[in-house]
């Protein structure tokens, strides 16, 4: 192993072992350039407009090189062909085709139902009824994609049984090392995905294109991230509005949980021509991107906003604002409550990753008192 390579692994593991205690995001570490691979040729890289934690390479008959920032490289090896003789070790062989994936990454989901691949994953991370995406639930309740245990407990049984190809997780499987490990060993590939660590929005449906290599549909993958870049693209010349828009929703404990400043949600915002009421809100305590405080201290930041959206990704839906004073009369104070702006997202946004541009565009609509006809994820709260 070159030390160029092996600078970069060392950089890696300290990386990844940073994660493993919930601090700081990843770092991406990269290679300074393609691998040199024995019998095949480097073609070209795979141009990303915003993705920035991966890097696809193409060599000569098909194969591709998938660099992942956390020091991982995955080389996926076209149907009917072999991986090349004396590679890398460190790199791991992906054997088209890969139909039998198991899938705990829950907002990776969408991006298979986009590439019209979901026939692809095999096994679930998620039970039928945490599924958001129509799709994922007929073909769960068809028996086409098993339950296989949550990322945490995976039924190694049915992993093999099934003959699993792939196992795609979130940074969640840092939490609980040894399962990696553990699947790993009965010879099953693990791919780490970060797209929630992308610094912006778009940069998360950008991955599709990785999802495009692994399916066999980089065609698709590149006419679907066009779609909502274009949308993302109309919006370029709107003016900022000027409007803040306050996104929490309230726990079972009574506090009140938002997302800090460097959230992908305070991003839409700021895309669609608002403001997001919280400009410099980090959660210091670990890498989650949520921040819970009391209702109090979140009346003396929100109280004036313009807009007040619900996060129903987690909590249950408010259907009326009478639903919204149920959970604290202090929000008849709202100046959003009181000129009737309040609006709450449906439970498929945060599982929707393919249609992050359309998110983008439901905010601009509402900052703009567009047509709620026209809004994919939002509805109005009266």
């Amino acid at each position: 192993m070159n030390r160029k390579y092996l600078t970069k692994k060392i950089l890696a593991a300290a990386t990844v072992t940073v994660m493993m205690f919930g601090t700081v995001p990843c770092q991406s570490v990269w290679a300074e350039e393609a691998p040199e691979i024995d019998g095949l040729t480097f073609e070209s890289e795979m141009p990303l407009e915003y993705a920035q934690k991966f890097k696809i390479y193409n060599y000569s008959d098909d194969y591709r090189l998938l660099d992942i920032n956390d020091g991982t490289q995955y080389l996926v090896v076209p149907e009917g062909k072999e991986a090349p003789e004396n590679l890398d070790s460190d790199i791991t062989v992906l054997q088209m085709p890969l139909d039998r994936v198991y899938l705990t990454a829950t907002s990776v989901m969408s991006l298979y139902d986009s590439l019209d691949a979901i026939d692809q994953i095999r096994l679930s991370g998620t039970q039928a009824n945490g599924w958001y995406i129509d799709d994922a639930v007929s073909a769960m309740e068809a028996g086409d994609i098993l339950f296989a245990g949550k990322y945490n407990e995976p039924d190694y049984e049915l992993l093999i049984s099934e003959d699993c190809d792939l196992t795609i997780e979130s940074t969640m499987i840092f939490h609980s090392p040894k399962v990696k490990e553990m699947i790993e060993d009965l010879g099953i590939p693990v791919l780490v995905e970060y797209a929630t660590y992308e610094p912006h929005p778009l940069g998360r449906v950008e991955w599709i294109k990785l999802y495009g290599v692994l399916t066999g549909k980089e065609q698709e993958a590149e006419e679907r991230f066009e779609e909502q870049k274009e949308i993302v693209d109309e919006m370029g010349n709107y003016p900022n509005t000027g409007k803040t828009v306050a996104y929490f929703y309230v726990s079972s404990d009574g506090k009140v949980v938002v997302r800090d400043s460097s959230d992908y949600i305070a991003r839409m915002i700021e895309i669609a021509g608002g403001q997001y009421i919280y400009t410099n809100l980090i959660n210091e305590e670990s890498s989650l991107s949520s921040v819970s405080m009391t209702l109090e201290e979140f009346y003396n930041n929100a109280i004036d906003a313009d807009y007040l959206v619900y996060n129903a990704t987690i909590d249950s839906p408010i259907s009326s604002i009478d639903d919204l004073l149920a959970k604290s009369e202090l929000f008849a104070d709202f100046k959003a409550v009181k000129e009737g702006n309040v609006w709450c997202n449906d439970k498929k946004m945060y599982q929707s990753v393919d249609r992050i541009g359309d998110a983008i565009r439901d905010f601009h609509l509402i900052l703009t008192d567009g047509d709620e006809s026209q809004m994919t994820f939002m509805n109005k709260v009266n």
